[in-house]
C-alpha cells in the first residue's frame, strides 16, 4: 500500500501584537471559536491564510511601504505581510497604516469607516488595495518584524506554512476582537500565559507555546523587535510520534521520549 503524499501547506501569516503593560511586556491573543475547523477553542495570535488579493496589493504602487528584500520568504509580492496586516485588522481591529509617513490616528469618523471596511473585508467584498485607496493611506509593512516561520507537521490533513511577525500596538488604538471570528481577546504576559496553560486554564497549541517562550527574555516590545529585526528565522516543522497510542509533537531535533 502506498503512503499518501503530505498535503501542501497553505501560506499564512500571524501577528504577535505587543505593548508595554504595567508589569512588563504583554502580547495580544484571541480565542478561536469552538466550532473552528482548525485549532478550536484555543488562544492564538491574530492570523490566517494569504489571499491572492494580498499578493496583488503588495505589488500595487502606493499601497505598501517599499522594503529591501532582507528575507525572500516575506518579500513584497508573497502576500504574507499584507495578509498579516489584514488579519490583524479583521480579527483584532488594529489598523497598521500611514498617512504622510505617520501612523494613522483613529478619530471617530475614521473609526466608523474602518468598521465598514472590516466587515467588507471579512465578507470578501473589499480588498486591502481598495481600502488603501479609500482611506488614502499606505500600509505599514515596515513595522512588521519577522519573528518565526513554522510549517504544520507532514502527518496532518490540514497544513499551514505560517510566517509570524512582531508589531507594537500603534498609538490611539486598542484591539476590538471580531465576535464572529473569535471568542474574545486578552492582553497577557507570556510567562502568565504559560503558567496558566500549565494549570490547564489557558489552552494553547504546540507552536504558540514556543512563540510565547521565545518572548520571555524581553522586557519591552522594542527589546523583542530589535533582537529579531535583522535576522532570518529558521523554518521549523515539528514532527509527530506516538507513544502508548498517544500522539506526541516534537521539535525536529528533539529526542523521542523514553
Amino acid at each position: 500500500m502506498s503512503v499518501p503524499s503530505p498535503v501542501t501547506p497553505r501560506l499564512s501569516a500571524a501577528v504577535l501584537l505587543l505593548r508595554q503593560g504595567s508589569a512588563g511586556l504583554e502580547v495580544y491573543m484571541i480565542r478561536r471559536p469552538v466550532q473552528s475547523d482548525f485549532a478550536p477553542d484555543v488562544y492564538v495570535f491574530p492570523g490566517g491564510s494569504v489571499h491572492q488579493s494580498d499578493c496583488d496589493a503588495e505589488v500595487t504602487p502606493g499601497v505598501v511601504v517599499p522594503l529591501a528584500p532582507l528575507d525572500p520568504a516575506t518579500t513584497l509580492g508573497t502576500g504574507v505581510r499584507i495578509a498579516a496586516i489584514r488579519e490583524l485588522f479583521e480579527e483584532a481591529g488594529i489598523f497598521l497604516a500611514y498617512r504622510e509617513r505617520t501612523l494613522l490616528e483613529l478619530d471617530d469618523p475614521r473609526r466608523a469607516r474602518l468598521h465598514t471596511y472590516r466587515a467588507e473585508l471579512l465578507d470578501r467584498k473589499l480588498t486591502m488595495a481598495e481600502v488603501a485607496t479609500k482611506e488614502d493611506c499606505v500600509f505599514a509593512t515596515d513595522v512588521l518584524t519577522h519573528y518565526a516561520h513554522w510549517v504544520t507537521p507532514e502527518a496532518y490533513p490540514k497544513r499551514f506554512s505560517t510566517h509570524f511577525f512582531l508589531a507594537e500596538l500603534p498609538p490611539s488604538q486598542e484591539p476590538v476582537p471580531d465576535p464572529h471570528e473569535t471568542m474574545g481577546g486578552i492582553w497577557i504576559q507570556p510567562e502568565v500565559a504559560l503558567a496558566q496553560h500549565a494549570l490547564g486554564e489557558f489552552p494553547l497549541v504546540f507552536a504558540t507555546l514556543h512563540h510565547l517562550r521565545g518572548l520571555m527574555p524581553f522586557t519591552t516590545p522594542l527589546d523583542a523587535i530589535l533582537a529579531c529585526r535583522y535576522r532570518i528565522p529558521p523554518t521549523v516543522m515539528p514532527r509527530i510520534t506516538y507513544q502508548h497510542g498517544r500522539e506526541i509533537i516534537l521539535m525536529p531535533d528533539e529526542a523521542e521520549p523514553t
